[in-house]
């Protein structure tokens, strides 16, 4: 009669085991499937300030930032090589850590992770040490882990992550930080030509506009900002007629004059820059066409009357006047602004030298 008690009471404990190790299970896969979703979340969160209007640098640091908040990471750094110096793109830690941060390279515990393209974690075992890369505050961080970014094989700078607990990372899934590295990489990889485009942009010399490239990097978030907006692009018509008739001096000169007229007359929203040569763009932001018509008229009457002496070498004076033709179109935002010019150009470049018009195309 004992035993009857005894086998339901292992009966009720190997039902409670097997319920347990179900409920395990099921809390298992409800993590893993909360994790993956967290994961496709923090990816189209990438995907959605990858196609943002803002700096590359922006990006990357906004980048940073979702990394921090979804997994929680205490520091987190994205230090990239431009070939020629290491750039800190983006970091939550205080400034005066930046110059240390950007020489990891240099450290011995890390040359091995970039010579193999392998992570790299450390941590400390007691109070007191330091994590070998470290020169102040050694309480910062006790753990770090270290990831050099490649693209197609050629290192590119690294990515590390730092805890100020000591063994953070122990049980980590490396397989899911390699995935947020992979997606760091696909980000520095994706905004290449904008900040190509970002860094090649100049001023003129003789003006002081920003050139061509201002309008597809700095300024597109601006253009942006309305649903549609008007570029107009004029060309000094004959400025190869008054170099050759008079001086390049002149000519320079009708250029520098012609540029300063329109900085003045036009509202200061609008951006202008110096397209190329005799060629100069407006984008007038957000503006209709009745408007555009009215300021561009303006401009051509205003611009065709500006008189730039020459002082001839038997001391005869004449004035030489520019003669502008003008082409309008409109921009769609979202749209490649380079589209746009590149239309206006062709207008311009096979226009007859006579004209000084203003044309909508």
């Amino acid at each position: 009669m004992v035993l009857v008690p005894i086998v339901i009471l292992v009966a009720i404990v190997a039902i409670l085991i097997f319920y347990n190790i179900d409920i395990k299970n099921k809390l298992n896969t409800y993590t893993n499937i909360s994790k993956k979703i967290n994961n496709l979340n923090v990816l189209q969160d990438f995907m959605d300030i990858t196609g943002e209007d803002i700096s590359v640098d922006e990006k990357i640091k906004r980048v940073n930032d979702v990394l921090i908040e979804k997994f929680e990471i205490k520091y987190s750094t994205i230090v990239v090589f431009n070939g020629a110096e290491y750039i800190l793109k983006a970091s939550n830690t205080d400034q005066k850590y930046w110059s240390n941060l950007t020489n990891l390279h240099t450290e011995e515990v890390f040359k091995e992770s970039i010579t193999n393209a392998v992570p790299k974690y450390i941590t400390v075992d007691q109070e007191g040490e330091k994590l070998p890369y470290q020169k102040m505050d050694f309480g910062r961080a006790k753990s770090a882990m270290f990831f050099p970014l490649f693209i197609d094989n050629v290192y590119i700078g690294y990515w590390i992550i730092e805890s100020s607990v000591m063994h953070a990372f122990d049980k980590v899934d490396t397989t899911l930080l390699e995935v947020i590295r992979d997606d760091i990489v696909a980000l520095v990889k994706t905004v290449s030509y904008q900040e190509a485009m970002e860094s090649i942009v100049r001023t003129d010399q003789f003006t002081g506009l920003y050139s061509a490239e201002y309008l597809y990097g700095q300024a597109k978030a601006k253009i942006d900002s309305q649903p549609t907006s008007t570029v107009c692009m004029f060309r000094i018509m004959n400025i190869e007629e008054i170099n050759k008739t008079y001086s390049r001096e002149t000519g320079n000169n009708i250029i520098i004059a012609v540029a300063n007229w329109v900085k003045t007359s036009i509202d200061a929203g609008e951006i202008f820059v110096r397209y190329m040569g005799p060629k100069f763009v407006i984008v007038f932001i957000g503006k209709d066409d009745d408007h555009v018509t009215k300021v561009t008229k303006e401009l051509r009457d205003d611009l065709e009357s500006i008189e730039i002496e020459y002082v001839s070498p038997d001391g005869e004076k004449k004035y030489a006047k520019p003669l502008v033709d003008f082409v309008v179109s409109t921009y769609y935002k979202g749209t490649g602004v380079e589209k746009v010019t590149a239309k206006l150009e062709e207008y311009l470049d096979t226009a007859d030298k006579s004209e000084h018009n203003i044309n909508f195309i």
